[in-house]
């Protein structure tokens, strides 16, 4: 077998990683499992990540540089504030519908993290990157059509977020897309009438 460098195997495992507990769960991602995921020796992710919980924190990196490139991509640069804060919900609202598992991932590791001492600081990394992504679209699309902003923009999208996330969570759990239609259409409302 060819040698892989270390630069191109820690990606690999972390894609292995997130494959794995995407369908199996956080529970399921001890290192051996990961390891095998893979086809690797068990003592490569550790010479790689040194601990499991130093992988999971590349695994949720890896998933808020995803999220953050969805947002990034799906944010209208033509459109007026009010059409602009409505694509954006909706083509985030796709990313769940479309990707259940990633978001039933992400909200594993965040439970797993607010135990783990160790990863305070990746969940940490992980909503200050969305919310400060989430308030630079906030921004743009403001200053883009001349909409002056009645509140900080942080505000806005820690407000977006909250309420998406809880969206979001209710899905997971208890899927109704009438309902949940309905619910992002509000929040929409809400968010316009606060912005």
């Amino acid at each position: 077998m060819a040698h892989v460098s270390a630069a191109e195997r820690r990606p690999q495992l972390i894609k292995a990683a997130i494959d794995l507990m995407t369908r199996e769960g956080v529970a399921a991602g001890s290192t051996r499992a990961i390891a095998a995921e893979l086809g690797v020796a068990q003592p490569t992710v550790h010479y790689l990540f040194g601990t499991k919980e130093e992988l999971y924190r590349a695994v949720m990196e890896q998933l808020t540089q995803d999220l953050v490139a969805q947002a990034r991509r799906s944010a209208p640069t033509d459109a007026d504030f009010g059409e602009s804060v409505t694509t954006l919900a909706e083509a985030l609202w796709r990313t769940v519908i479309e990707q259940p598992a990633s978001y039933q991932l992400l909200t594993e590791l965040t439970m797993y993290a607010l135990r783990t001492p160790h990863l305070s600081g990746a969940l940490d990394n992980h909503f200050t990157g969305i919310i400060t992504v989430t308030a630079e679209l906030i921004t743009q699309a403001a200053e883009r059509t001349g909409h002056p902003l009645t509140r900080p923009a942080e505000t806005t999208a820690r407000f977006f977020l909250a309420t998406f996330d809880g969206l979001t969570t209710q899905h997971l759990s208890a899927p109704d897309e009438a309902a949940e239609r309905a619910c992002l259409q509000e929040l929409v409302k809400a968010v316009l009438a606060m912005a």
